[in-house]
């Protein structure tokens, strides 16, 4: 009789970090191996950020703190979501946990009674899909193809909702997609929305300043004031600001839903580093200059990606708007063979072959609910990404 609780079979381990620890196991191991697995930029994260987490140390702010988060950081984030999303939320309506998955893991726990539904728009990250199931919810995914821009359309969600709907994810720009919902395309969505309130909206915003060419960022409790009642806008520090070890998200909301949240925060990891906390302060209220520079060099290592996976046999790569990721369509390989006789049958076998024949690490699509595609992160070096994509277009090559 096995300890391990049931409610584990219903989940699977992160493929994107199983990848990427894959990749960094090979190259241990000695294997020439590029990873495009990794979902954070490689970027260092700002000097002015990390001389406040050393004033921070310097200052005390060593010891336990609110478990919400300090009011000083709140109080930041309130004038970021004030400044930036139009959206007024108090320090009450604001919660810090240890990145934005907890944040997301504390908002399910507190909500979802056995049977409630959660709307997943795929192609998703792959969090929003197992999630849920821990707390006995049901997800239910909306395929979202690339003919529609990966975008869910509002006679999409009208399909979805039953009265057992508890909760909506938008993610825009989107992990793996890139896509981003424009103003237009949420205030469509948002009109099916105040039809059903019983629908929570859960905003993952995490992107927001990782946009390109002439994309504007809005969030849906901006385009549509009704709904910011029922609605967790989420963010963090982890991608505009290169911060992804400091474990900073953060969210604004109904302060009763802030509240639970609270609660059961104070049972698991108290708050988030009190040092991390005081250099998210330093993020959100200092310079935002290289966030411009960051994101030229992300667009132009996009077009590169763009442009030489489309230059490979059986690939499609559509254009993304924003996050640091291309997710393109390896249907054109369904079906061929490889050199050693091997037919590519999923999206998983084809990416298990450019790992094995080139050494290149991607994420297959069905771990992000929509096959046949693969994910592939630009967050590396330009001279590693021409590399990679050329060992890509090899591989594609070799297939007959």
């Amino acid at each position: 009789m096995s300890f391990v609780a049931s409610r584990l079979s219903l989940i699977k381990p992160s493929a994107t970090i199983a990848v990427t620890q894959k990749a960094r196991d090979l190259k241990a191991a000695g294997k020439n191996v590029i990873g495009l697995g990794a979902g954070e930029p490689d970027f260092d994260t700002p000097g002015h950020i990390i001389e406040a987490a050393k004033k921070a140390m310097d200052d005390g702010l060593t010891r336990y703190t609110p478990v919400n988060g300090i009011p000083e950081l709140r109080e930041a984030i309130s004038e970021k979501f004030k400044r930036e999303n139009g959206l007024d939320y108090s320090i009450d309506e604001i919660t810090v946990g240890c990145g934005g998955k907890q944040v997301i893991f504390n908002a399910f726990m507190a909500t979802l009674d056995p049977g409630d539904e959660v709307i997943v728009p795929a192609p998703y990250w792959v969090s929003y899909g197992d999630i849920p199931l821990l707390f006995e919810g049901k997800v239910v995914t909306v395929n979202c193809p690339a003919e529609n821009g990966f975008k869910m359309t509002p006679q999409d969600l009208e399909a979805a909702i039953t009265p057992k709907t508890k909760w909506l994810i938008l993610n825009s720009p989107s992990n793996p997609s890139g896509a981003g919902y424009i103003k237009a395309d949420l205030k469509a969505l948002a009109d099916v929305l105040m039809k059903h309130p019983h629908v929570w909206i859960m905003s993952d915003d995490i992107y927001e300043h990782v946009i390109y060419d002439d994309f504007k960022f809005t969030t849906i409790a901006q385009v549509e004031p009704g709904l910011k009642d029922r609605t967790l806008t989420l963010n963090g520090v982890s991608k505009a600001y290169c911060m992804t070890g400091w474990r900073v998200g953060y969210a604004g909301g109904p302060k009763e839903l802030i509240g639970a949240m609270t609660k059961i925060q104070s049972q698991s990891t108290t708050h988030t580093s009190s040092v991390s906390q005081g250099a998210a302060i330093a993020a959100l209220n200092g310079p935002q200059g290289f966030i411009a520079d960051n994101n030229k060099m992300f667009k132009e290592r996009r077009d590169l990606v763009v442009s030489m996976l489309n230059q490979a046999n059986g690939l499609s790569c559509p254009t993304p708007e924003g996050a640091f990721y291309v997710y393109p369509s390896c249907a054109g390989t369904i079906g061929k063979k490889t050199p050693d006789g091997k037919v590519i049958e999923t999206d998983e076998d084809f990416v298990t072959y450019m790992l094995e024949t080139e050494g290149v690490a991607a994420v297959q699509g069905a771990a992000f609910g929509l096959s046949p595609h693969f994910r592939v992160s630009y967050a590396t070096g330009t001279d590693l990404l021409e590399d990679a994509c050329q060992r890509i277009q090899r591989a594609c090559g070799a297939l007959t």
